[in-house]
This record gives structure tokens, C-alpha cells and sequence, in this order.
């Protein structure tokens, strides 16, 4: 068996979670035996000083036999959070449209020294 045949025959069902420089994927997989198994991959994308990216990804593996405790626990956690924080994002960091500081006083010093140096002679200093 080839390794596209392989990947193909492994891979079942995907979805997948856009969540700014985070990616989830969830992927339904199938164990040599036949059985059915999920993978949680979190996928989080990073610049270089340079302009190129790299990405970092973690990666969780849930058995049928966990399922029942995973899910218990994972609402009784999600529910916990939302009870006591409420929905609302609040680090602003989480936002969508969520701009480092620094990056945006670059901006506007770039901007305003754009086209207004000043003539100084040496005598004057």
C-alpha cells in the first residue's frame, strides 16, 4: 500500500477551526485494526524577524474508549469558564482584528516622519 492509499484509507472524517493565528483540526482516523479514532491538532502560525513563517502544532490523540470522560469534562470545564467569565473575549490579543501595540506606534511614527525632516546645520548644535 503507497502512502497516498495509506493517508487516504486513514483519514475518515475532518472539520476544521479558524480561530485567528490558531487552526484546529479535528480528524476521524482509522487504526490498522479498523477501529476509529480522533486526533485534535492545533496548528499556530508564527512570523519570522524576516517576513516567513513557520507554523507550530501540538497534537492530542482521543480513543473511543475516553470519549464519554473527555466530553463530561470538557463541558463541565467550558461551562466553569463561561459561568464565571462570562462569553465575552477579554484580552484584546484574542480579537480578530487585534494589532500588537508596538507594530501600530511603528505605523505612526513611520507615518509622521514621512516627509518632515527638518534642514539642521552643525553650526546650530
Amino acid at each position: 500500500m503507497s502512502d497516498k492509499e495509506y493517508l487516504e484509507k486513514e483519514e475518515i472524517f475532518s472539520k476544521v477551526l479558524r480561530a485567528g493565528r490558531r487552526t484546529y483540526f479535528f480528524d476521524v482516523r482509522s487504526t490498522k485494526a479498523g477501529d476509529y479514532y480522533l486526533t485534535i491538532t492545533e496548528s499556530k502560525k508564527f512570523t519570522n524577524d524576516d517576513g516567513s513563517f513557520h507554523y507550530k502544532k501540538h497534537k492530542i490523540y482521543l480513543y473511543k474508549e475516553d470519549f464519554v470522560a473527555f466530553t463530561d469534562i470538557m463541558n463541565e470545564m467550558t461551562a466553569y469558564v463561561i459561568d464565571e467569565k462570562g462569553e465575552e473575549v477579554i484580552s484584546e490579543r484574542h480579537q480578530k482584528d487585534y494589532k500588537k501595540e508596538y507594530e501600530t506606534e511603528e505605523v505612526a511614527v513611520e507615518t509622521a516622519t514621512v516627509g518632515s525632516f527638518t534642514d539642521i546645520s552643525f553650526d546650530d548644535i
